[in-house]
């Protein structure tokens, strides 16, 4: 018999189990492209770790495209009690007006609403990133190594991940 974990009383929702994420961050089944993996650690304002948030990320196809019926370009990933999440996904080519990116949203207990922000592979023009303040440096992705970046996120204070309204 499965034992429930009481949830806390002032916390808003929703709750995720850990299940809720598991096989479904691996966008590169059925593609072409070069295949890539993204890891980062999600962090509150004082820079401590936070478990199980969950990560939804859509991207365009290798050629820039959204719109292939042999893929998907959707994932999602949990973060473990150190806060890292992994994707294992195809690096996006640009679509039309567009530096390549991925789209991320995150959802967490306790949010009041959803947050969303873009991943960039490199400082390349973009309308979106360069309307923002700095440049929108905070979104571009460290390169770790052949096909690896790292794309950290923090929720607020200072070094903040840039988030969009819906």
């Amino acid at each position: 018999m499965k034992r429930l974990v009481p949830t806390a009383e002032m916390t808003l929702g929703p709750f995720f189990p850990r299940e809720f994420a598991a096989g479904a961050n691996d966008p590169a089944v059925h593609a072409q492209g070069e295949t890539i993996e993204i890891s980062g650690r999600v962090v509150q304002a004082d820079g401590r770790a936070l478990d199980n948030v969950v990560l939804e990320i859509w991207q365009a196809d290798a050629e820039g495209r959204f719109d292939n019926p042999a893929f998907f370009g959707w994932g999602r990933a949990a973060t473990d009690s150190t806060g890292v999440y992994v994707f294992k996904t195809i690096k996006p080519g640009a679509s039309q007006g567009r530096a390549p990116h991925i789209n991320f949203l995150i959802l967490y207990s306790g949010l009041m609403r959803q947050l969303q922000t873009v991943m960039y592979f490199d400082d390349s023009p973009d309308p979106v990133r360069q309307s923002l303040k700095e440049g929108g440096a905070r979104l571009v992705a460290k390169k770790e190594g052949a096909n690896r970046y790292r794309f950290d996120i923090r929720l607020r204070g200072e070094g903040e991940t840039p988030f969009f309204d819906d």
